[in-house]
Parts: structure tokens; sequence; C-alpha cells
């Protein structure tokens, strides 16, 4: 479980941030114009769109970390589709070997870092410690996937200190809570073994309400993570909190925003599932099998291998065709 420890991740359901947190300025940061048609495709399932919008981006500014962090995640979606599987009547990306195609995914993360890290030590700004830190998450959210331990931890609290110093510097820099997010998230999930890992690696704690309170903050007011932290606050009250109902009322909007991601419907309709709503399960699954995007065929293969499966154990139901 030392894998969770970093699944960073870049990247409304009426939910206020917590009493006693102001919420952050409108200040945020100043992004290329471009960053929200990347932004979007990524969140529709069309990598297709996202990946030479990012490349654009990187030709404009082949200094600047946003274009590549941005393609990374881009390619992020199709790893996670790709090592999905449905277990525990939940759809999630749990185990991926190492494979020679996560190859380019790590390329963009490292040239990421290695910009950010330059621009710091020219002249330091919230900014770049940000993007700094969500290159250094790329990176451990991969390493989680595949169990690599270490380089999971190494990665995760190299993103935390960057995360912190980032809002220590400017507070209005929302995006960085997914990142805190979810570390705090996490590590209160650890197993007795894994917490006396932890403390013998010196790695720091971190409290699960916290982490949920910060996830709302980068949903509400983040520019670049709210569609991945409401997605993630949604799984993990799913899978580690069994809180079903407030998992669906946080995805719902998603789904609502991003009808044509099959990996949200998947996820919906594992939740409809859980809550014994087998006509709203069975709606979402088949939306999700017929939807057009995510146009990578080894993806396609595994979203309508994932429909099938949940079909299944929904009750015997079938795709047309099969």
């Amino acid at each position: 479980m030392v894998r969770w420890l970093a699944a960073f991740l870049l990247f409304v359901t009426g939910v206020s941030p917590c009493a006693g947190v102001p919420p952050p300025s409108p200040a945020g940061l100043s992004l290329p114009p471009l960053t929200a048609s990347i932004l979007d495709h990524i969140y529709s399932g069309r990598p297709e769109l996202a990946i030479p919008e990012a490349r654009q981006l990187q030709q404009q500014q082949p200094n600047h970390p946003l274009g590549y962090l941005l393609e990374a995640e881009a390619l992020w979606w199709g790893i996670w589709c790709t090592s999905a599987d449905y277990r525990y009547g939940m759809t999630m990306a749990r185990h991926r070997e190492k494979q020679a195609a996560d190859q380019p995914y790590l390329n963009l993360a490292t040239k990421a870092s290695v910009l950010a890290d330059a621009q710091l030590k020219q002249h330091e700004t919230g900014e770049m410690q940000l993007y700094a830190a969500m290159a250094d998450s790329l990176l451990a959210r991969l390493h989680s996937l595949r169990w690599e331990n270490r380089a999971t931890a190494r990665a995760g609290v190299r993103a935390r200190e960057h995360y912190e110093r980032a809002l220590a510097l400017d507070p209005t820099l929302a995006d960085a809570y997914l990142g805190l997010g979810l570390y705090n998230y996490y590590v209160d999930t650890l197993s007795t073994i894994a917490r006396i890992l932890r403390f013998v690696m010196g790695i720091p704690g971190g409290s699960k309400e916290e982490g949920i309170r910060q996830l709302h903050l980068a949903m509400l007011y983040g520019q670049l993570t709210p569609a991945v932290a409401r997605f993630y606050l949604a799984i993990n009250l799913h899978n580690y909190d069994q809180r079903y109902e407030e998992a669906l009322q946080l995805l719902r909007p998603l789904v609502e925003e991003y009808p044509q991601n099959p990996l949200f419907q998947l996820a919906l309709g594992d939740l409809y599932a859980k809550l014994g709503r087998k006509p709203q399960a069975l709606e979402a699954y088949r939306a999700a099998a017929a939807s057009p995007n995510m146009t990578e065929p080894a993806c396609q293969r595994k979203i309508q291998s994932l429909v099938q499966v949940s079909l299944t154990t929904l009750g015997g139901t079938d795709l047309p065709g099969h």
C-alpha cells in the first residue's frame, strides 16, 4: 500500500469549503488561451485532439512546463483505461506492468520537471513551484500504478514539498490542493504495516478529512484541476469509504459536462449499481459502450470488456451483438 502514498494527478455539487477556510482569490494562474480547449478535450476523452493542441502550446512556449504537463495528462487517461479492471463492483486502474509504451509519458513529466526546476533557479514563483509539483505528481502516479514503491514515495514527498511551497508563495493557487488533498487522503488509508514503513522512511503523515477538504478546494477553485479533483474524490469515497450517495452527487455533474467520456460513465454506472439503481446503472454502462471517444484501439477494446463484465455482474445483461 505504500504505492498509494503519492497517487497525485494533474489533474458543483453545492458543497462549500470547510468553515474557517477563506476561498482562494480569483487571481491564480495566468494561463494561455489554448489551455481551456486542451482541458476540455482531455476530459471529454479526446486525446487525439488534446495532444496536438498541447504540442502547439509547447511550440509557442518551449521553455515553459505547462504544455508538457498537459500532453502527459492527455496520455494518462489512456494508461488508466488500458490498466483498468472491474473488481468489487468497481472499475479502477489498480496495477500496470512496466511497458515501453509508458516512456513518452515519463519523458514529458521529466521534461516538465527539468524546465520548472531551471526557472525556479532563476526566479522562484508560486506558479513554477506548482508546475514542479505537478511534474513530480505525474511521475509518482505512474510509479504508483506500477507498484514501484520507493520511486513513488520519493516523487510524492518531493511533490508535496513543492505544493506547500507554492501555496506559501501564492495562496491563490488552488490547484495545489489537488496534490495535497490526494496525499493526505491516501496516507490516511494506509495499513498498519504501511504506516510503520512510512514512519521508517520519514514520509510525512496525513489526514483523510483534511484531504477531502483540500480536494473540495481544488474542485471549486482550481483552474487546471476541477474535473480531475471531482473524479478522484468520487472514486476515493466509493473505494475507501463506501460513501456511495455522496460520491454519486460528486460524479454526476462531471458526467453531465463530459457525457461522452466512457471512463466517467463507467464510474457512474458502478455507483448506481452499488445503490441498487439498476436502470440508471444500465443506462450509464451502455453510454460508455456507445461512446465514440477514447479512440485508441486498445482502450476501446478494454472499455467494451469492462462494460460487458459490469453488465453481467448487474444481472446477466449483454451488450447488443454479444
